[in-house]
């Protein structure tokens, strides 16, 4: 079950009391935000896209969208996201539960700046009714981010 698997990770920063598994869906930005009491920007999605033959992961702000001219500037292909079936088997997570912690080896993760603007976010922790609320330098710490991008529109 992937939120084991993230709770033994945040286990070794002693902040696996942090997770929350909510009693209610928390698989889409609107249905985290409802469930967690906040906007739904402040839910940091995780998107799963192929670049070149190798999975990435981009968080993003929940009211951001991925503009493509961006995408393509800064990987060099166009966005080209996961199906539902590639999901689990390359990254690790379910559609739904996607988070940057305790992904499968070889998993670039990916910062989008759209998230900066926020003191605190909420990412999932591996399944559909999970989160956790990090500051934005422990997003950083925990996510073994590659870079922050600048990849989105639609937010501000």
């Amino acid at each position: 079950m992937p939120i084991v698997k993230v709770k033994e990770y945040f286990k070794k920063y002693d902040m696996e009391n942090r997770v929350q598994e909510l009693e209610v869906s928390s698989a889409t930005v609107e249905l985290a935000a409802e469930a967690l009491h906040c906007e739904p920007c402040r839910i940091a999605k995780t998107l799963s896209f192929m670049v070149n033959e190798s999975p990435i992961l981009i968080v993003t702000a929940g009211d951001a969208k991925i503009d493509n001219h961006k995408y393509k500037d800064r990987f060099g292909a166009k966005a080209k996201m996961l199906s539902t079936d590639e999901v689990e088997a390359l990254i690790g997570h379910a559609v739904g539960g996607v988070c940057p912690f305790a992904v499968k080896e070889g998993v670039a993760v990916y910062l989008d700046e759209s998230l900066k603007r926020f003191e605190t976010v909420f990412p999932a922790c591996g399944s559909s009714n999970s989160a956790i609320e990090l500051t934005i330098a422990e997003l950083e710490m925990y996510s073994v981010f590659k870079s922050w991008v600048d990849v989105c529109k639609g937010w501000m």
